[in-house]
């Protein structure tokens, strides 16, 4: 057994990271674990809306002052199958940067506040002891590890480790595939381009270096028979909207930048706590087009980091971080998703070639719908 810790994060994306970060800081041993290896391409739609900005910027992390610059962009553009669109400005300037140099960012501030990181590690036991405290084994390798820690924060995304279940209907019933790919010559501006296509829509907006960023969240069904690599599944999509296709042939893809990920199934509701509490998309899968899952990933790390740290310095009990944090979790992210799923279902009903007709006859209405699948502000304080 090692020397016990204070907390274990469990997955080392945006969520993972920035929670052991905050902990660091605030001076408790902290591990981060993750199964794969990073810095690594992830299926992600690298969009960083003001939100997202804004919570960096708490967390004292500051992208704009980075060696590798993100690309700014200031509205959305959604193109219907039929050729129709629709165009809203965002609430404020957004920022495109690949999972790549964001994780890499990440895990360097962690490491500098403290943190621990163990990757290409794999959970194989995860068990709550009568003191509340928690044990985890690792296998690396030909290594087992065996971890004690106070508190477990599950930040491990949509795949959850050996012996953690959810309720199923904590989850929708159709199943998504999401693929990612970069993309080299496609004439880029400072927008984020949305096409709806058959079973799904495809996301392409500008990361760093005059790449492009083309993400694909589509129904299984949809995808079967399409092949199987990442850019025969997006040139089987954008047979079902012509611009799309138009817009891809425009460019070609970069390698080693294909990534995929099955199956998906999107939040009826969150799950903020099962033995211990869940940030990300351990917590909350929303549809990609209602909403920023970067922002609901930093957000639920922001509430969770407080309310953990409360709990390790003994201020609150084990009962008291358990409803806190599920409480604030509900109150945040219930009403958002709800919204979200509301727009999904508009999004993908019949009558959506109509949408860009009635954008135009009601000034103001692609506005509010951006702005109904952002985050309230949180009215952040950096101490």
């Amino acid at each position: 057994m090692s020397k016990p810790l204070d907390a274990i994060v469990i997955g080392a994306g945006i969520a993972g990271s920035t929670c052991a970060l905050q902990l660091s800081r605030r001076g408790h041993r902290t591990l981060l674990l993750d199964r794969q290896a990073f810095p690594r391409h992830k299926t992600c739609g690298e969009f960083m809306s003001p939100e997202t900005k804004e919570m960096l910027e708490y967390l004292d992390i500051r992208l704009l002052d980075q060696k590798v610059m993100p690309s700014a962009m200031d509205h959305a553009q959604i193109i219907m199958p039929q050729g129709g669109q629709i165009e809203a400005p965002l609430p404020g300037s957004a920022y495109g940067i690949s999972r790549h140099e964001l994780d890499r960012i990440l895990h360097s501030e962690a490491k500098a506040a403290g943190t621990e990181i163990i990757t290409k590690a794999t959970i194989i036991g995860i068990q709550q002891l009568e003191d509340d405290h928690y044990e985890v084994q690792v296998k690396k390798g030909n290594e087992r590890l065996n971890f004690r820690a106070k508190a477990v924060i599950g930040a491990y995304g949509t795949k959850k480790p050996r012996g953690i279940t959810s309720p199923p209907q904590l989850r929708d019933d159709t199943v998504y595939v999401g693929v990612k790919s970069h993309y080299s010559g496609l004439p880029l501006s400072n927008r984020v381009e949305l096409y709806f296509c058959e079973g799904g829509y495809v996301g392409i907006s500008p990361i760093e270096n005059g790449t492009a960023n083309v993400a694909a969240l589509l129904t299984l069904n949809t995808v079967q028979g399409s092949g199987k690599s990442v850019t025969d599944i997006l040139h089987a999509a954008s047979t079902t909207n012509g611009r799309l296709a138009a817009r891809l042939a425009e460019g070609s893809p970069v390698p080693e930048t294909q990534v995929s990920i099955a199956p998906l199934n999107l939040s009826n509701i969150p799950e903020p706590w099962s033995q211990f509490p869940h940030i990300g998309d351990a917590m909350l899968m929303i549809p990609p087009l209602c909403g920023d899952g970067m922002s609901i990933a930093l957000r639920s790390s922001i509430l969770c980091a407080e309310w953990t740290n409360r709990y390790l310095k003994k201020d609150i009990s084990f009962e008291e971080w358990q409803q806190g944090y599920t409480k604030d979790a509900n109150n945040e992210f219930t009403q958002l998703l709800r919204r979200a799923r509301r727009i999904q279902k508009l999004a993908f009903a019949k009558t959506n070639k109509y949408y860009p007709g009635l954008a135009r006859l009601i000034p103001g209405l692609a506005t509010y719908l951006v702005k109904a699948t952002r985050l309230s502000e949180m009215n952040l304080v950096r101490r």
